[in-house]
């Protein structure tokens, strides 16, 4: 998912690391937004659609070039076949994906529920001469009984929009973790970047059956003479 306007009751994202904000500190602090809502992305995701058509323009990608950069940075940094499986959770415009098929990743699939954003995405990897890329129509908390099994799973943003669900973002929360545990094989990875939930907080979210390998570093922010960081990005292990 990309964010299309910045709204400060709702998902805290900006177009550059630079201009990254606070987190929250409490697990159930957060008002609920319209970036939580499925018809918010189909609508964002169908005026990107259209612009793309028109002009070539893949539109935001999340957090910056930054957030993405740093987690392929640390993917290269690891010694990992070609053929891994790999999960982009939310692929929204598909970039994350061209980057990483890019670095010669050949088993890559992406999942958004928006058909606007597979729409895109499907486009904007055949226009990069990456079409045999796998991109499903799929709602990640439903995911059908099938889909297992991925070496790693990416999430940059997708749990942070769930998290401000309106209906039930409590529930959601839950059911993305029970999602996770079904795709992800044993031994796997997940890589989730955040500008909502602070490490101690995933940490919380994630446990048991998480373990933390590896927390990428972000920006960090100076504020009543404390510091801190605008963003998380955190590398886990699925202890099955």
């Amino acid at each position: 998912m990309s964010v299309m306007e910045k709204d400060s009751s709702a998902i805290k994202n900006a177009p550059d690391d630079s201009s990254e904000t606070v987190q929250n500190t409490a697990l159930d602090d957060f008002t609920p937004s319209k970036l939580g809502t499925k018809k918010y992305w189909d609508d964002a995701y169908q005026r990107e659609l259209q612009i793309f058509k028109d002009i070539g323009d893949v539109g935001e990608i999340w957090f910056g070039e930054e957030s993405m950069d740093r987690v392929i940075r640390w993917i290269e940094t690891q010694t990992l076949s070609d053929d891994i499986t790999i999960l982009d959770i939310g692929t929204g415009n598909g970039m994350f994906l061209v980057e990483l098929a890019k670095k010669g990743f050949t088993n890559l699939t992406g999942i958004d529920y928006s058909l606007a954003s597979v729409e895109l995405a499907k486009s904007v990897l055949r226009e990069e001469g990456f079409a045999d890329v796998n991109i499903e129509v799929m709602d990640f908390l439903h995911p059908p009984s099938g889909f297992s099994s991925f070496d790693m799973c990416i999430d940059k943003g997708t749990f942070d929009a769930i998290s401000l669900n309106p209906e039930d973002g409590q529930q959601g929360k839950a059911q993305y973790v029970a999602s996770l545990r079904q795709v992800l094989r044993p031994q796997g990875l997940f890589v989730i970047t955040s500008c909502n939930w602070t490490k101690e907080q995933l940490l919380q979210i994630f446990s048991p059956g998480f373990e933390l390998v590896k927390e990428l570093p972000t920006p960090c922010f100076q504020f009543g003479g404390k510091t801190g960081n605008s963003v998380t990005a955190l590398v886990f292990k699925y202890q099955a």
